[in-house]
């Protein structure tokens, strides 16, 4: 796990000692991605950066990586964040079928060997999570990729002077004006975050910084913009169970996750699990013990009662023999830390458990360097209780489209609040319509007190459309996990756990997200992953041999965060005052209509916490990054170069 940067400079753009320092300087912007190992390499006309988190072949393994054929021995230059799980069959089969010799022993070797040999064909064979790139001195051409499910970021950004890609959007941004690139703000993405509470990919607030997509691979020459291809696209192709074989069904579910655990396991440094009071991150932490028999566990919660799982977790480290440690956070380190976070965020997601998760990172890295967390299983198993929305709605789909949208019509007058009303008005709306994945906060009535530029063609479909057209004619929920994969998923979840577990040098891996393990869970039927009653059904009925039964059936929280209530009094009431007293974004945002919303919320008349959150996070962004009114403590603890 590492920060790599890559410049391919335009032809005309001179290559001098002054724009490798810059590089170098704007590659330091990341260390806490890697502060075991900075490099720097360039051939004249590209220059490459890195920050190595040393997990696999400590020794060696060295980056900026060269490497190539006999006849050509540095050819290639790799920087690589991430890891390759099948890291070790694919050697062996290199070595077999190419005759490849290696001079490391870790991962890296792994893909510029592939890519020599099968070219971009390497990225349906690697298992694992990863962003790179590989600079090839023969051809002049930059190949880079990200992982199929979007676990490693990858910003991308070109301007006259030539094209770089970043871990970090920072990074980008330190080398813009040499670059000539263009940092406006793109006000249409602000209004795609005030909707979905992240900035869907792949765009970001700049106008000028793109992310290359999950599942996707660029090729960039000198003077050129990224040729862009997907490699990956996920398909949710359902195989009726049969009622002989549905045991089998399980028992095959619980296998390829234990290898999968057990491939996620390869380190030479202690790896260790967090653990919620859910059955997702336990049945890791069950997994990885068997491998791991001093396995440590970490939870974190708040000291409000309903906002903890710390004794469910507690529990469940003792049932499943693991060392246990918690991390309380109080209110006031909450809104001291935001800054900080923020920063390391590069753009603003709007989920508070990214704060706990931050805190419980930092107390990981404590004791482990790389953790194990359950990530993905939602999406791929059927785990959001929104899901079921489509068996609550069924009867509306035999009514005739008028009917449907005079129900709908129908509930317009109903007070707010009337039991049935909500239900009408959902059944009156088309999938499409209604599910913009795990995120809407802001009605567009609501977006308009708001949002100056509001511009009502700039919506969810603009994100939703595209991804839809790809899942016609497949069952309901397996659009909406579809749906998920490409929005919530890599836009929230995977973002805050690679951002808030790297700021603290910490490696998170997640095994739910395997490429062996969304082949079983892509088959399963609809009624495997949902019923009126629960959800993650055939997962429920695989990990019964594993999970402690206190845990089984019980109700996912994840890390719950208590801002409801602190927004009303105390710290974070203070702090979103202050916020909204000092901000200078009143051009993107409406600060009086922010200021209604916190008294209203304050005086209880209505739960606006989740919008707050939303706004107050932008304008925190702003401060930071665009007025530069909040200046970020940035600690940089000392960890030791192995645990």
């Amino acid at each position: 796990m590492c920060g790599l940067l890559a410049l391919v400079c335009a032809p005309e753009t001179p290559v001098t000692d002054d724009l490798i320092d810059a590089v170098a300087g704007a590659s330091h912007l990341m260390r806490h991605r890697g502060p075991d190992e900075p490099g720097t390499w360039s051939d004249g006309r590209a220059v490459l950066g890195f920050n190595r988190l040393s997990i696999i072949d400590i020794a060696h393994s060295h980056q900026p990586l060269r490497w190539g054929p006999p006849e050509s021995p540095d050819r290639y230059t790799l920087v690589f964040n991430g890891e390759i799980y099948n890291y070790l069959e694919l050697r062996a089969l290199l070595a077999r079928d190419h005759d490849v010799t290696f001079a490391t022993e870790g991962d890296g070797e792994t893909i510029v060997a592939g890519y020599h040999h099968w070219g971009p064909d390497v990225l349906t064979r690697l298992r694992g999570m990863f962003a790179f790139t590989i600079w090839d001195t023969v051809t002049g051409e930059l190949f880079c990729a990200r992982d199929p499910f979007g676990i490693k970021p990858l910003f991308v950004a070109t301007g006259p002077g030539g094209t770089v890609l970043g871990s970090e959007k920072k990074c980008l941004m330190a080398l813009a004006d040499r670059l000539g690139i263009d940092t406006d703000i793109d006000v249409r993405a602000v209004q795609h975050y005030t909707v979905l509470q992240y900035v869907p990919e792949p765009e970001t607030l700049n106008v000028g910084v793109r992310r290359l997509e999950s599942g996707s691979y660029a090729r960039i020459r000198p003077g050129g913009r990224p040729e862009i291809t997907r490699y990956f696209r996920p398909r949710f192709s359902a195989v009726p169970f049969r009622p002989d074989d549905e045991q089998a069904r399980y028992d095959e579910i619980t296998a390829v996750l234990e290898d999968s655990v057990a491939k996620h396991m390869r380190a030479d440094v202690t790896v260790g699990a967090f653990l919620s009071g859910g059955i997702d991150s336990t049945a890791i932490a069950a997994l990885a013990i068997r491998h791991n028999p001093r396995l440590i566990t970490f939870t974190t919660g708040f000291e409000r009662e309903g906002f903890s799982e710390i004794d469910v977790a507690v529990a469940t480290a003792e049932a499943i023999g693991a060392r246990h440690i918690t991390k309380v956070v109080s209110p006031a380190e909450f809104v001291e830390a935001l800054p900080e976070i923020v920063w390391y965020l590069d753009e603003p997601v709007a989920d508070p458990a990214l704060v706990p998760l931050f805190f419980v990172a930092r107390e990981a890295r404590k004791h482990v360097k790389v953790v194990l967390s359950g990530e993905g299983a939602d999406e791929l198993f059927g785990g959001y209780t929104i899901y079921r929305e489509p068996l609550s709605l069924k009867a509306f789909d035999y009514l005739p489209p008028k009917v449907r949208r005079s129900v709908g019509k129908m509930s317009k007058p109903l007070p707010e609040g009337m039991r049935g009303k909500s239900l009408l008005h959902r059944g009156s709306l088309t999938l499409e319509e209604r599910y913009y994945g795990n995120a809407r906060s802001f009605s567009d009535d609501q977006l308009r007190t708001v949002l100056p530029h509001f511009r009502p063609d700039w919506t969810h479909v603009d994100v939703t459309a595209p991804i839809y057209a790809e899942s016609a004619g497949w069952d309901p929920v397996a659009r909406m996990q579809h749906l998920d994969l490409f929005t919530w998923l890599r836009g929230d979840i995977l973002v805050k756990a690679d951002k808030m577990t790297m700021a603290n040098s910490l490696e998170l891996r997640v095994p739910f997200l395997d490429s062996e393990v969304f082949a079983v869970a892509s088959r399963l039927p609809l009624e495997q992953k949902i019923t009126r009653t629960t959800t993650k059904y055939a997962l429920r009925r695989a990990l019964e041999p594993v999970v402690p039964p206190h845990v089984l059936h019980r109700a996912k929280l994840g890390f719950p965060v208590p801002i409801r209530h602190w927004l009303r009094a105390g710290e974070l009431l203070d702090w979103a005052n202050h916020m909204i007293n000092t901000s200078q974004a009143g051009h993107l945002i409406d600060l009086a209509g922010v200021r209604r919303m916190l008294d209203e919320h304050r005086t209880g008349e209505i739960d606006h916490s989740r919008r707050l959150w939303t706004v107050l996070i932008f304008m925190l962004w702003h401060a930071i990054f665009v007025e530069g009114t909040v200046v970020p403590t940035i600690s940089e603890p000392s960890y030791p170069v192995q645990l």
